[in-house]
């Protein structure tokens, strides 16, 4: 037989396929792929520079509540708030609190500042939906959060051996799976909603509505969250692979309301809450309405370095 008769036919036949699979709707969804992934990798890029910046949670050295009257702090361990060895004198000052006011008083000699100028006593801004005002005292910064009626002095250390043995952050692998559609219902007027938290026991946040959304035939509806500070939404969720893969404590996930009130929740962005990185931060757990209850595989695993 001769093979050559059909050789150009055979050659046409594979070749016709192949021109398929190369067609402009099979390039355009390549091409979207590609640049889906692309995102994809910049946000992570954008989380593990968050991690290594001045304003990484682990930096996080210290949380301390402040009683009415005076509050000492320093090195020396006679100091209501004492701060790390060798990053301060054994006296650095005193907050003074008086019911919502609070005073800061540099101790002779102790170079302590806030935004760029030099201080000798002021009274500060505490921090809530507001930016507070910050302390800076060598490789020290010091602001002053509240919690419902009680305040108190958040420390980060630009030493903190955490920061400083930063492991980098891992992540399940990314899949367009987990790009869900949601339709965003606002209440009325916005609701202070309490919910557990970390440290504080209680913590209320401001919620805009509810997310309602359908996955895998099963409705949902979570409660959405304000960041104020951030000028952003969130949601708190938990799943079936926290206090394994992920943190115990559930995870966070940011996201856009778009026009129409649409908004899409891409859960490979779902990231560790600052509790995941140190023993210093008030988090919120996530509500009853937020939890899935299977293993949602996608986003920021357990973070490597957490030793507390």
């Amino acid at each position: 037989m001769d093979f050559r008769k059909n050789s150009r036919p055979w050659k046409a036949r594979i070749m016709i396929p192949a021109l398929m699979l190369f067609s402009l709707p099979f390039l355009l969804a390549l091409k979207n792929a590609d640049k889906w992934l692309a995102e994809e990798a910049a946000w992570r890029a954008e989380r593990d520079r968050e991690m290594r910046s001045e304003e990484s949670w682990l930096t996080i050295a210290g949380l301390f509540w402040l009683d009415e009257g005076e509050n000492t702090f320093g090195a020396s361990s006679s100091n209501r708030i004492e701060l790390p060895p060798g990053s301060a004198p054994s006296l650095g000052g005193k907050f003074i609190r008086k019911g919502e006011k609070i005073t800061v008083e540099a101790a002779p000699g102790v170079s302590l500042y806030c935004g760029g100028k030099q201080i000798a006593r002021m009274t500060i801004r505490a921090g809530d939906s507001t930016s507070p005002d910050t302390l800076t005292l060598g490789d020290l910064r010091m602001w002053v959060i509240r919690r419902g009626d009680r305040y108190a002095v958040r420390l980060r250390d630009l030493n903190a051996p955490a920061f400083k043995d930063y492991k980098g952050l891992n992540y399940f692998p990314p899949s367009a799976a987990f790009r869900i559609e949601a339709i965003f219902a606002p209440y009325s007027s916005p609701k202070n909603i309490e919910v557990e938290a970390k440290i504080v026991k209680r913590s209320k946040l401001i919620s805009p509505g509810t997310l309602k959304f359908l996955w895998e035939g099963r409705e949902y509806e979570f409660i959405a969250f304000d960041d104020e500070e951030r000028g952003t939404y969130f949601l708190v969720f938990g799943d079936e692979t926290n206090g394994m893969e992920t943190y115990d404590g559930g995870r966070f996930l940011d996201f856009k309301i778009d026009t129409g009130n649409q908004a899409v929740l891409d859960f490979n962005h779902a990231y560790n809450p600052p509790c995941a990185f140190t023993a210093f931060a008030t988090c919120p757990l996530p509500p009853t309405q937020n939890r899935f209850l299977f293993r949602l595989e996608a986003g920021e695993k357990t973070y490597a370095g957490a030793g507390h």
